[in-house]
């Protein structure tokens, strides 16, 4: 097994529950985290053989770009979009986190974490 890491990727996007932030938009940072099986590649160092993390960078940004209330959701769409579209990936981890959310204070970030593995086929 390997991991496969694409952090800090800088979006610009409309996810909030005030009806401000799906008008004005706000930065994020979303860092990705995957495990697969990264023997055959290291041995063919052919890409179909690993997990193409452009192809991960393109699922995340597809998915920030679709509005939502909570962070929450947005984190549950990359995850399901990973294990229906990248066969290799057993586990992953998405924290999206908003910059300088608007909640009254000086802060920094808000991130939301979410982690999952890839469910056994039913073999019945």
């Amino acid at each position: 097994m390997g991991i496969i890491k694409v952090e800090n990727i800088r979006v610009f996007a409309y996810h909030g529950c005030l009806k401000e932030e799906a008008k004005i938009g706000s930065d994020y940072r979303v860092d990705l985290k995957v495990k697969a099986n990264l023997q055959p590649s290291a041995k063919s160092d052919q890409l179909k053989d690993t997990v193409d993390y452009v192809f991960l960078n393109r699922i995340i940004k597809e998915e920030m770009n679709q509005p939502s209330h909570l962070l929450e959701t947005v984190c549950r769409r990359i995850l399901d979009r990973i294990f229906k579209e990248v066969d290799l990936v057993s586990k992953a981890t998405v924290r999206v986190s908003k910059l300088n959310p608007p909640i009254g204070g000086d802060v920094q970030q808000v991130t939301v974490k979410m982690k999952d593995k890839r469910k056994k086929a039913n073999t019945d």
